[in-house]
């Protein structure tokens, strides 16, 4: 639009000046009135020509300043920040860092929304004022279930709780898109910057479902620490910071599970073969050891992912690598031009050159999930699918070597049996 406005600005400006030239031209080629002994009214038939071609070039100037006025951008996107809050005074850690990162109040909102009626809890979310939206879910009824998942009681009443949020901020608050976080996340400087840049990604790309700021195989060693920019796909639905969109929320509404989300969104029947983004380094922590999952991997795991310190610029960077028909043929011919190791050799460090990346190659369940173990990733799969895994690729670093631990080539889906 822009480029179509300059052509017509530039077109109007040239016949602008081409019209005075000739006119010029023909006003001196014209010889002297007395000299041809023309009467007055030839005089006043000239004024009137001079008059008419006067009132076309006012004409012209009028379009060419209509051209020249701004083009005005489309308003950015406002991108909300829904915190889901139950019982945890210790939220007021995440609302610190939220605010402190924002960088502006009116295309962020934090919208913070409570479950549980914890009287405490809501005092530390109400000490911020206008600076969050406060919202509490009604229903804090018990959910009956089966015997034998009167123990996973909280599980049911945080998907409750989900869904309920989720439709205030979609129907009631009327967003376009949101970014979740729980009460028990830190996010990092870039946090937003990250969302903010992954936005357009996430909606030119119906092969994505969301964008995450976590990587579940995180750890300090686990990760280049120089590569904070570093940005992958992943078919694992990662959660803990994510952002998706209306139309996703849309579909999933009418059939969200009563208990277990999370898990829900891993299974086929949600995902369709789409994946999501997730950065090298996580953009954000948890620190909620305690909670409904009673500290499960947090001992092992969460507690040892690393948060970004470093700002990256995200939104100016040309990030469409990401988008599939990019990424798949970077992606497989770098993953399958490695070479490729015998795990022996990569914990040896023997026959090893430079920093890879190296390819480990399992064709089992039971072959992955030794693999994972003993070079320090996450070896769950949920519907068949590893952690971070890509076209069941896990990337990750190993004592400072890149390593995809890959199944063979010509990988066309996963097996959900391998769960």
């Amino acid at each position: 639009m822009v480029r179509k406005k300059r052509s017509l600005i530039l077109c109007s400006a040239f016949v602008f000046v081409a019209w005075n030239a000739l006119l010029l031209l023909y006003f001196w080629g014209r010889p002297p009135i007395g000299h041809l002994g023309e009467s007055a009214g030839e005089v006043i038939r000239l004024a009137e020509e001079v008059e008419i071609q006067l009132e076309t070039q006012k004409k012209l100037l009028e379009q060419i300043e209509s051209h020249r006025a701004p083009v005005h951008s489309v308003a950015p996107v406002i991108i909300p920040v829904l915190v889901i809050a139950c019982d945890r005074v210790t939220v007021k850690r995440s609302l610190d860092r939220l605010i402190q990162y924002r960088p502006s109040p009116g295309l962020y909102p934090i919208i913070v929304s409570q479950d549980c009626a914890h009287t405490e809890t809501a005092r530390v979310i109400n000490s911020y004022g206008d600076q969050v939206t406060h919202i509490k879910q009604p229903d804090l009824s018990d959910i009956r279930v089966r015997p034998e998942h009167r123990k996973f009681q909280g599980y049911y009443k945080i998907a409750r709780h989900y869904r309920w949020a989720l439709n205030q901020v979609f129907n009631t608050f009327s967003q376009s898109t949101v970014v979740i976080v729980e009460d028990d996340l830190e996010v990092a400087p870039d946090f937003f910057e990250y969302f903010r840049a992954l936005y357009p990604i996430l909606r030119s790309d119906p092969t994505l479902w969301c964008v995450s700021a976590w990587n579940d195989n995180g750890r300090d060693a686990l990760v280049d620490s120089s590569k904070a920019g570093l940005l992958y796909r992943t078919d694992f639905f990662p959660g803990l910071g994510w952002m998706l969109l209306k139309e996703l929320w849309n579909e999933l509404e009418p059939k969200w599970p009563s208990a277990f989300w999370d898990d829900w969104m891993r299974q086929p029947e949600q995902r369709k073969d789409r994946s999501c983004i997730r950065p090298e380094i996580s953009r954000t922590i948890t620190f909620g050891r305690k909670g409904v999952s009673l500290g499960q991997f947090f001992d092992q795991y969460l507690r040892y992912i690393k948060l970004n310190t470093e700002f990256v610029p995200f939104t100016k960077h040309n990030l469409s690598y990401l988008l599939k028909d990019k990424y798949d043929k970077k992606f497989i011919k770098e993953v399958y031009s490695a070479p490729l190791m015998k795990i022996e050799d990569l914990q040896k460090g023997s026959s090893l050159r430079g920093p890879g990346p190296y390819r480990v190659q399992y064709s089992s369940r039971d072959g992955f999930k030794v693999f994972a173990r003993n070079l320090g990733v996450m070896d769950d799969l949920k519907s068949g699918v590893p952690r971070t895994g890509y076209r069941g690729v896990v990337c990750f670093l190993y004592r400072g070597q890149r390593v995809f631990l890959a199944p063979p080539e010509g990988w066309i889906q996963y097996d959900i049996s391998w769960s």
